[in-house]
């Protein structure tokens, strides 16, 4: 699977990851409910490490259309809402 953090690239992601995406996304889509900014944040940036930290970047030059648009670590909880789907911003 192809992922991209916005502002950032591509990272190619084993679907094997997306159980320990998942459980992730989904403490964030719970924090979002309650509107928990901090928590929230600190779950995005989770997140987003965890994507990096098991993605093998793609070289910019790289022109693969993306399976998952990711937020930049930036993001506001309304830009996140924006670009979530029904069972968050991973799917499964």
């Amino acid at each position: 699977m192809v992922v991209r953090i916005m502002g950032e690239g591509q990272v190619r992601l084993a679907d094997s990851h997306l159980t320990e995406l998942n459980k992730l996304d989904d403490e964030l889509l719970a924090q979002m409910e309650t509107g928990d900014e901090p928590a929230f944040r600190r779950t995005l940036t989770a997140l987003l490490d965890k994507v990096r930290e098991r993605g093998e970047p793609l070289p910019d030059d790289a022109l693969q259309p993306s399976d998952l648009i990711l937020p930049s670590p930036d993001a506001t909880l309304e830009q996140v809402r924006a670009l979530l789907r029904d069972d968050g911003l991973i799917p499964g």
